[in-house]
């Protein structure tokens, strides 16, 4: 089969590897039919997740039909059309069981792409496949559950309800990519006071507007003069860092009202300055995260029923087959104005 491959830094390649099969009992292989490309992606390739080695297929969300299930697979069928989330659940360890699947400790959290084999190929091998696949009702399209692999519930869980955004809160997004734009399209379902995008690229903060934003501003001493227009000085009551560089985190702390909350959804490579000098006294709360998806059945529930329309995030569409094209174009969002890629066959 063909498969995207991670071949060293900067350099994935679309090429021939063996088809995967059932390893264990709990295994199913997915003929894969939508993928996506993650930000997270473009980490691997810089260099800022050393674990995946070399060879390792790249991608942890897809959509597809189940081809084969392991004996000890119980909730799937062969035929069956399912969502493969970006990450995998024993289903039994200590984290699992309180809901935590980011932090399993029986083998699971994020694999696929990872550790593990992933996605972004012709057949996915998918551990744990009754706790990590969602069966996909008719009113649910492809395209639009790929969305819910990992963007929108990484927004939602890590940025959002992390960030306890309440109605009436003034809300920060620093970084207006796919995440950023999922943060505020799902913080606007608890009908905050005020959300306030802050981006450099003019195409990005356009779309934050369209998805929601009330305000997009460039630069982080606009950021500062909004804010303190909106809050009479205070701070926002809540702050999600959606870029992953040290910049960006700082601009979150510093924009935060005196018991606020900043939280980081970024993917960080490099140190990020903690100003506990300015914060101790603050009583600030900061939270990071993996995604558990532990949201992902509530997120189709709105999205079949109409409400939540998270197709808006794809700009660009290619068949599977043009996965080179796809990244180069995603890596290129400044030029492309990409935000979310869909590749589909």
């Amino acid at each position: 089969m063909k498969a995207m491959v991670y071949s060293g830094l900067k350099n994935p390649e679309w090429t021939e590897v063996p088809a995967p099969g059932v390893r264990d009992p709990g295994d199913a292989v997915v003929r894969v039919t939508a993928v996506t490309i993650c930000g997270t992606d473009l980490h691997i390739l810089g260099g800022d997740v050393p674990e995946v080695e070399v060879g390792r297929v790249l991608g942890h969300e897809a959509v597809g039909v189940v081809e084969r299930v392991g004996p000890g697979v119980v909730a799937l069928r062969e035929g069956d059309r399912v969502l493969v989330s970006c990450i995998s659940a024993c289903g039994r360890c200590r984290f699992c069981r309180a809901g935590v699947f980011g932090q399993c400790r029986g083998g699971g959290g994020w694999v696929l792409g990872h550790t593990e084999d992933g996605t972004q190929a012709e057949y996915v091998r998918v551990p744990f496949a009754d706790t990590s696949t969602h069966v996909l009702p008719d009113a649910v399209t492809d395209a639009a559950a790929v969305m819910l692999a990992d963007v929108f519930p990484t927004a939602y869980e890590v940025g959002v309800r992390n960030g306890r955004v309440r109605p009436g809160d003034s809300v920060v997004v620093v970084g207006a990519g796919p995440i950023g734009l999922a943060a505020v399209r799902t913080a606007n379902l608890y009908s905050p006071g005020h959300v306030l995008v802050v981006d450099p690229v003019p195409a990005r903060r356009a779309a934050a507007q369209r998805l929601g934003a009330d305000a997009a501003v460039a630069t982080a001493e606009q950021a500062a003069a909004v804010v303190a227009e909106v809050t009479g000085g205070l701070g926002a009551d809540v702050t999600i860092e959606a870029v992953g560089v040290p910049e960006t985190f700082e601009l979150c702390a510093s924009l935060v009202r005196p018991g606020g909350r900043v939280a980081n959804v970024g993917v960080h490579g490099r140190p990020a300055a903690l100003h506990l000098e300015q914060l101790w006294i603050k009583d600030v709360t900061i939270t990071t995260g993996l995604v558990d998806t532990i949201t992902t059945p509530e997120l189709l529930r709105m999205v079949a029923a109409g409400r939540l329309d998270v197709e808006q995030l794809i700009t660009h569409r290619f068949e599977l087959g043009e996965m080179a094209r796809a990244y180069q174009t995603f890596a290129d969002a400044a030029d492309t104005g990409a935000l979310k890629v869909v590749l589909s066959r």
